[in-house]
């Protein structure tokens, strides 16, 4: 699979809605997308999802863009490449930088699965034809959470996400769990406890929760394993999997009951399927997770929710929860719970030129 060419380019655009946590308010959007070429024109697509500063991961657009440029296209154009699973050995001497990794990974598979006539997902043994789609509630206003509750079961939604923290958990899920008795509910804490919050974790223990998503350290394992065996709900490991070797180490320690993949976090397809293939064969639950991505990253999360691990309900919604207008045709779109998976070469979707162009802010060429 020769590579003529891998293009770089700056997209932006601003949320619909501001997406909060206690650690950033995000309202504008900004990834990379990597476009890689080939002798007969095709094209394969990547995006990279880092935030603009490094609240959530080190990485930033800035970072990731120049591990791109500097250091990951050079050296994969230099290099024979007849087979995407050789990226991984290629860049092994290129540590972490996970996120720049995925994105031209993403890129390359993608435009390999077109030059096979294959749907993406089916290259790594997915099957599904559809599958169940998770909301994320982030709001500050607990009426603005609720309102957006509604506005997901209208759609349908199977599986609610509530972004909490010390000073608003208890009230949040008693309000909510009023309303809504009965909807599957799990929260996200994004490392905002300690070890001394244990009496007050288990207080959430009394909210029917799904799992409760890194209540401790963004780089934690062991403590979890300690708050894991104090608390009857599961705990989802999130920013703690940045690996095969962090997931493999969280199920040695029982750190956590479920794990969920984001494919940008681990470094790409080859990460995440040796992941969901480790936990397959341990039995822990998994869904995928996202990243306030446009329609190619979450087209590629997409193909890899079609495995047979991804269980529970992932963070893939709507591609009009967030954007006006998404740089993919057809937009992703959740009915009745469930997104249609499609069944064209590659990633299963078209890319609005119009619309790329008219986010894009820079552009680059490498060769």
């Amino acid at each position: 699979m020769k590579l003529t060419s891998i293009t770089l380019r700056l997209v932006k655009a601003p949320l619909k809605r501001p997406f909060t946590t206690h650690l950033e308010t995000v309202t504008e959007r900004e990834v990379i997308i990597v476009e890689a070429r080939d002798q007969d024109g095709g094209i394969g697509y990547g995006e990279a999802v880092p935030f603009s500063s490094p609240w959530y991961t080190e990485e930033t657009v800035k970072t990731c863009f120049h591990m791109l440029k500097d250091f990951l296209i050079p050296k994969t154009l230099a290099f024979d490449l007849t087979h995407p699973n050789q990226l991984a050995g290629l860049w092994s001497g290129i540590r972490r930088n996970a996120m720049a990794k995925s994105a031209l990974e993403q890129a390359i598979w993608d435009l390999y699965a077109k030059q096979e006539g294959i749907y993406l997902g089916k290259l790594f043994g997915g099957e599904r034809t559809e599958v169940d789609a998770g909301v994320v509630v982030a709001s500050d206003h607990i009426e603005d959470a609720l309102r957006q509750i509604e506005e997901g079961l209208a759609v349908g939604y199977r599986r609610y996400k509530i972004k909490i923290n010390p000073a608003n958990d208890t009230e949040y899920l008693t309000q909510i769990r009023r309303a809504y008795p009965d909807i599957p509910l799990m929260v996200d804490a994004n490392s905002a406890y300690s070890l001394s919050d244990v009496p007050h974790l288990q207080k959430l223990d009394d909210f029917q929760l799904m799992m409760i998503e890194q209540p401790l350290g963004h780089d934690d394992i062991v403590e979890h394993a300690i708050l894991q065996k104090r608390l009857k709900t599961p705990i989802c490991l999130d920013e703690s999997i940045n690996s095969y070797h962090d997931a493999k180490s969280a199920l040695m320690l029982k750190s956590c009951g479920v794990i969920t993949i984001k494919m940008a976090k681990v470094g790409g397809w080859s990460q995440a399927v040796k992941i969901h293939d480790l936990c397959v064969e341990q039995d822990i639950p998994l869904w995928c997770g996202g990243m306030i991505e446009f329609g190619i990253s979450r087209a590629h999360n997409l193909a890899l929710a079609t495995l047979k691990g991804f269980t529970i309900p992932g963070d893939i919604s709507s591609s009009s929860r967030y954007w006006e207008s998404d740089i993919i045709e057809p937009e992703v779109i959740v009915k009745n719970g469930v997104i249609k998976v499609p069944n064209k070469p590659g990633i299963g979707f078209g890319i609005r030129e119009k619309r790329l162009d008219e986010l894009t802010s820079y552009r680059a060429v490498y060769k």
